[in-house]
């Protein structure tokens, strides 16, 4: 196997013609032609591939538009479906088209150069394309699915890292005047933007309250005022669960950029605008890779993510890309990055802060944003939850939390399949423990690890560490945010059994996220019992404790989390009291298997336009 300067490595292809299978540009290269001819076998069966790929990308980018209709309709539930459809698709097509191609020609599955005909012929067909990429990775899906013999990694990036870049002669947002103020006819003109087939309730209110809100916080109707030089907002709607959100930046003097979000919301009265959001904590949140990705009804995910790379610029440039549903490019993005990081720090992964987990192996660089996991062979002497269902099993979990509505709580993952990292990039004494203890996943070969499976994260503090050290007025923060971060996730149908807090982790906005998944189950599976109605010093085993399934005991909440500080339970306790009564999980449980959509609030009270 040969080594490719990218993160990841395996075949390596006509590397000149990954580099140009991007847009037909100047700033692009183009594809070379085939060097030999092909057959018409390699010929019909790269037709038939792509294809297949524009079922799936035309299906795709069609349910942005769908995601707006069910905005304008007051239709979650249908948003919700389209996500879930959104993040499927892909993974649907190539399992259902690889054994179709593997069954009418079984060689393809028996030689690795028997694709290299195929290749040669499907390269011209996507050549031009702004989704060659995305084309590329579809027919290396479907040869990854069909060749199975020896290990093989997979390159997850198209060429050089920086040809993840924009197209400058894109345009993707429309440009409004600036001032000494922002005009209530110009924010009119931009809430004019998705083009709604339903009506504002108050256009011009909402105008007005907007501009009143930027100038405000902008010091623009008082002392020290900064001049606004332009406005940029994308030429799209961004469509997520019952919202809509219009996104650009302020061009401030001296080329300072600030966000410029504005949330929509529909009731039965019409569309009006909730919050301006003006900073990029706050946008940051609204962005995040914790809540389920939005559909925007703009094609060019390039351009996307580098928009909101640049008013968000201490969010990865992968996770942008994943926000806005382009989860395999965000792939390549995110293994630039850590390639980049290394690169640049001469830092080795080493094992990840923290309590070491029973089921997964976590490791980082120390300066790195991302956090790396594998799932060992078997669970470590402190599993606690009797007979390991296999890894199989912990992948699916982490894939299902992929797939859903994160509710603002849960951590999205990356899961990368057959990735190969060089040795010198490993502590000794990792490299050693990946090997022994996860080693159906991890292989050495050729002076390189490689991965069967690989799980990518962002980096938080775990919770148990961060207490350690924080002033009190963040730690009774962190605590409080950590009761919500329980509620949400129940209301997104999960269930975390082991609620240890050393099982979830702190952002430096102080919010609280779960990111360990093996312990993951249906809230609505859930059996809630309780002790409390038993009369004291009753000896009898509960009725509870003969049935099946997972039983909760609402009570043992607070012991669960295991937090040391008796002052930060209390304060746990007083805030979230209700968290320690059946009543409550009971009726989060009965909504849910009644199928009500929970409602949520996902930027603060303050950002909330005052009526």
């Amino acid at each position: 196997m040969t080594e490719s300067g990218a993160f990841g490595t395996g075949r390596r292809r006509n590397e000149s013609a990954r580099k140009g299978a991007r847009r037909d540009t100047a700033r692009r290269d183009t594809l070379p032609q085939p060097a030999e001819p092909v057959d018409e076998t390699a010929v019909s069966l790269a037709h038939w591939v792509l294809r297949e790929f524009d079922d799936y990308y035309n299906e795709s980018r069609g349910i942005p538009d769908r995601a707006k209709q069910a905005f304008e309709n007051r239709d979650p539930g249908q948003s919700l479906m389209l996500s879930r459809r959104r993040l499927s698709i892909y993974s649907e097509s190539i399992h259902a088209l690889a054994p179709r191609i593997a069954e009418r020609y079984p060689h393809l599955a028996q030689i690795e150069s028997n694709w290299r005909g195929i290749e040669q012929a499907y390269l011209p067909l996507i050549e031009g394309r702004y989704e060659a990429d995305l084309a590329y990775a579809f027919i290396s899906s479907i040869q990854r699915m069909i060749y199975q013999g020896e290990w093989q990694a997979v390159e997850y990036a198209f060429g050089e890292g920086d040809r993840l870049r924009p197209d400058a002669s894109v345009k993707i947002y429309r440009e409004f005047p600036g001032g000494a103020a922002l005009s209530p006819d110009t924010v009119a003109d931009i809430l004019s933007i998705p083009g709604f087939a339903k009506d504002y309730q108050d256009k011009g209110e909402d105008a007005y309250l907007v501009a009143e809100r930027v100038n405000a916080w902008l010091g623009a109707d008082g002392e020290g005022r900064r001049s606004i030089q332009a406005i940029q907002m994308i030429d799209a709607g961004f469509y997520r669960n019952r919202g809509a959100y219009l996104v650009g930046r302020i061009i401030l003097e001296q080329g300072e950029r600030a966000p410029l979000v504005i949330a929509l919301l529909n009731d039965e009265n019409g569309i009006y605008v909730d919050a301006a959001l003006i900073n990029e904590t706050d946008s940051h949140n609204i962005f995040s890779s914790t809540l389920a990705n939005f559909h925007v009804t703009n094609p060019y995910y390039h351009e996307l993510a580098a928009f909101l790379h640049s008013i968000m610029p201490n969010r990865p440039l992968g996770l942008h890309y994943s926000t806005v549903g382009f989860n395999h490019v965000g792939k390549v993005a995110v293994m630039n990055e850590l390639r980049t990081e290394l690169a640049r720090t001469h830092e080795r992964f080493e094992t990840a802060v923290g309590f070491r987990g029973t089921v997964a192996i976590a490791f980082s660089a120390p300066s790195s944003r991302y956090v790396l996991k594998v799932i060992r062979d078997t669970p470590t002497d402190q599993y606690k939850w009797g007979t390991f269902e296999g890894v199989e099993t912990v992948l699916d979990k982490y894939r299902r939390v992929h797939e859903i509505n994160r509710t603002g709580s849960m951590l999205d993952n990356i899961i990368y399949y057959n990735v190969r990292l060089k040795n010198e990039w490993f502590d000794e004494a990792l490299r050693e423990e990946l090997l022994q203890n996860a080693g159906a996943c991890v292989t050495s070969l050729e002076g390189a690890l490689v991965f069967k499976h690989l799980i990518a994260q962002p980096k938080m503090i775990p919770l148990p560490n961060f207490l350690e050290s924080a002033a009190p007025a963040d730690a009774e923060i962190v605590v409080e945010n950590l009761g919500h971060c329980i509620k949400n996730n129940a209301a997104a149908n999960i269930f975390n059994k082991d609620l240890d807090g050393r099982n979830y982790g702190v952002s430096k906005h102080l919010k609280v996220y779960l990111f360990d998944y093996d312990a993951l189950e249906p809230f609505t599976d859930i059996k809630i019992r309780t002790n409390q109605d038993r009369i004291e010093g009753e000896e009898d085993v509960p009725d509870w404790f003969f049935e099946d399934g997972v039983i909760f005991l609402p009570e043992e909440v607070e012991s669960g989390l295991r937090i040391r500080d008796r002052a930060l339970v209390r304060h746990f306790r007083n805030v979230h009291r209700d968290l320690l009564t059946v009543d409550y999980w009971q009726e989060v449980q009965d909504d849910l298997l009644q199928g009500r959509v929970p409602s949520l609030s996902v930027y603060p009270d303050e950002c909330k336009l005052f009526r």
